[in-house]
């Protein structure tokens, strides 16, 4: 029976999990994109600067906000890749049974931060939103807009791997810390 309960517990927890996956996904696809236009645009600025002597004043706002998009998307992926910062040096002193603990502690400060980049971000484009951004002629709380992004998608995968892990997934499996087999002594020649 307890066997059933679990079964139908994860279901939910496995159709949310399929959708955060795709919009992770569209999060990496977007990020690689603007890394590939930020990239062009520097390109064209240099070249014109240097070749044609004459530097459109856009380019560099633009790759500037571009950059400020990869970085936010990217960072949420890293939240829910499990590649964003945490307690990992302790991990390998502590006992095997505080890994879990470590994790969601620091799943937990992730939603925090997610959190605090979508409050203070909105505050950020509601007090710029009113000012004008010269080179593109764009609401000047555009230059804020990913933070808010990036720390919705941040508080979104944090929120799942805290309830995955709740549900009983195990979602820490860490290959770094599988045991190693010991490595055979090196004979002298």
């Amino acid at each position: 029976m307890a066997t059933g309960s679990v079964k139908s517990e994860t279901q939910p927890m496995a159709r949310v999990s399929a959708v955060l996956s795709r919009i992770c996904d569209g999060a990496l696809y977007l990020a690689g994109i603007g890394m590939v236009a930020m990239t062009a645009l520097v390109a064209y600025q240099v070249f014109s600067r240097f070749v044609l002597n004459s530097s459109p004043s856009w380019t560099e706002t633009s790759a500037i906000m571009l950059m400020n998009w990869f970085i936010f998307l990217g960072a949420a992926v890293g939240v829910r890749e499990n590649y964003h910062m945490g307690f990992d040096v302790l991990l390998y002193v502590l006992p095997k049974g505080s890994k879990g603990a470590l994790r969601m502690l620091s799943d937990l400060i992730a939603l925090g931060f997610g959190f605090g980049m979508v409050w203070y971000g909105c505050k950020l484009v509601g007090l710029t939103w009113h000012t004008i951004i010269p080179a593109l002629e764009l609401p000047g709380g555009f230059d804020y807009l990913p933070l808010v992004a990036g720390g919705v998608l941040i508080c979104l995968f944090s929120a799942e791997r805290i309830a995955q892990r709740w549900s009983g997934l195990d979602i820490d499996k860490d290959i770094n810390l599988e045991d190693v087999p010991e490595m055979p002594a090196v004979q002298e020649a």
